[in-house]
């Protein structure tokens, strides 16, 4: 992560602006605008193919939608075209961001630090809130509502670590670990209990959490 530091005003207006690079984070932007650009592409070789009322419609639709729309003009002709002029500018902001302080205390790598726990913080109220549920609470007694809401926390504490032992997102390493789940098989002769195999990504998170990999066969009843 890197830093360029802008001081505006002086005395009790003064304030220092800094212009913040992060690279990982200009990987994600990258790859994100790429799928939009993707899905645009498709959309206007469908619309291509219209004609009649419907065909204006959808070209609306398209210019106004909140992602893909800012990546698209219209011209003269009422045609639309993707804005490679928007895609490029968009591009040269990847990764970066201006966060401001009038703390002259603090170095502008302490400021970014700052900032960058603060986001930590909210994504982990967000993934309270929503992933782990903790809102709405319908507990009554308050010994009920202090154990519903550590569970939450230790929880939220397992997502983290194995967010870093991993390097994933937790809805990364949720999706890939959904897909590992045991079956059961029936024959003449009975049936297995058996999961299926982990893939190699699977057994990747696994190795990195220090977590065994599940017994292939978990049960095997024979038919009497």
């Amino acid at each position: 992560m890197s830093q360029g530091v802008l001081i505006v005003g002086a005395g009790e207006r003064r304030r220092r602006f800094i212009l913040v690079y992060n690279p990982e984070e200009a990987k994600k932007d990258k790859t994100t605008r790429e799928k939009t650009i993707r899905k645009i592409e498709e959309a206007l070789q469908s619309i291509k193919e219209q004609e009649g009322p419907g065909h204006k419609k959808n070209v609306c639709a398209l210019l106004s939608h909140r992602t893909m729309g800012r990546y698209l003009r219209q011209l003269k002709t009422g045609a639309i075209r993707m804005d490679k002029g928007k895609i490029k500018e968009e591009a040269h902001l990847d990764g970066k961001y201006i966060i401001s302080s009038s703390d002259d205390t603090l170095s502008a790598e302490d400021i970014a630090l700052g900032y960058k726990q603060l986001m930590e913080v909210e994504r982990a109220f967000r993934t309270l809130k929503t992933t782990l549920d903790l809102r709405p609470v319908y507990h009554r007694k308050d010994e009920r509502i202090q154990a519903h809401v550590f569970l939450c926390f230790l929880a939220l504490l397992l997502v983290r670590i194995a967010e870093r032992k991993t390097g994933m997102t937790w809805d990364r390493i949720k999706d890939q670990m959904e897909r590992l789940h045991p079956g059961e098989f029936f024959s003449k002769d009975g049936r297995v209990l058996q999961t299926t195999e982990p893939a190699t990504e699977q057994i990747n998170i696994l190795k990195l959490l220090k977590i065994s990999p599940p017994e292939r066969i978990r049960r095997i009843v024979m038919t009497p």
